[in-house]
């Protein structure tokens, strides 16, 4: 029984036999909590809590599919459960191209966030701008690779100086799920169920579509419910996975450096 186990039974009352883990949490530990009632309940452990649980609630309530948030104590995050079954299938991924567009025309001021987040103990640098292309290169690419090997950091700088170039200054400032990939996404007999885990912040829509094409391959049905992509679109998704790469890179360690390095390769670098 961990730490983390023992003070959610502690804040729930729960007996350990009805906590169970998850599958996934790469980052942070993940509990089913079985109540007595038979309700569900998901425990999660994390530095910043409440920013997370801010973020859960302002996609909720903007009518975005996301899990209830049911407390908050210290660095325990306690969410509703929501049934899934993972079944990827062409409905399902329409549903999520309809969301995805959804969320993306919910308007924010400027780029960036109201506060700092991280991801893992990669640090996002959320500092709120009205130039999308030094928010990119600055807050997200160099600030990333700031840890890495200088070789990684002076190629990653030398493709940051091109941002302004390849960007637009100020695109739509969508609202973005900032980690989207499928492991984030719950679905459930051919609908999105929940969107989890965010890393939210005001940005260029694209952000959350080259991640998930990072990842993930999805079929015409999500493109086709998303809608029409900005011109220039393909130009500029190697720009956006690289933060995403990146970010890996820093966690996971060189299992993703050839990921890196071809993202990289692309703009000469």
């Amino acid at each position: 029984m961990t730490a983390f186990t023992r003070r959610v039974a502690e804040i729930t009352g729960t007996g350990e036999d009805r906590l169970e883990r998850l599958a996934g949490g790469d980052l942070s530990e993940v509990l089913l909590l079985r109540r007595p009632d038979g309700r569900c309940t998901v425990a999660k452990s994390g530095p910043a809590v409440s920013t997370e649980a801010a973020m859960l609630r302002l996609l909720a309530g903007s009518g975005i599919p996301a899990p209830a948030v049911e407390g908050e104590h210290g660095t325990v995050l306690l969410l509703e459960h929501v049934p899934n079954d993972c079944v990827f299938s062409p409905l399902a991924w329409s549903s999520i191209g309809q969301w995805l567009r959804e969320l993306h025309a919910r308007p924010g001021e400027l780029f960036g966030w109201a506060v700092d987040y991280g991801i893992g103990t990669a640090d996002l640098d959320n500092r709120q701008t009205g130039d999308w292309p030094a928010f990119w290169a600055e807050q997200r690419l160099v600030s990333t690779a700031r840890t890495l090997d200088r070789p990684w950091r002076e190629r990653v700088g030398a493709v940051a100086k091109r941002m302004p170039d390849l960007l637009p200054k100020k695109p739509f400032a969508s609202l973005l799920h900032g980690d989207l990939w499928s492991g984030n996404i719950l679905v459930k007999e051919g609908k999105l169920a929940a969107f989890i885990d965010p890393a939210c912040y005001y940005g260029h829509a694209e952000v959350d579509l080259a991640m998930l094409t990072l990842f993930d391959t999805p079929p015409p049905d999500f493109w086709s419910a998303y809608g029409e992509l900005e011109p220039g679109w393909e130009d500029r998704r190697s720009a956006y996975q690289l933060f995403p790469a990146l970010v890996h890179l820093r966690l996971f360690g060189p299992t993703y450096g050839g990921m890196v390095d071809r993202l990289l390769s692309r703009f000469g670098a």
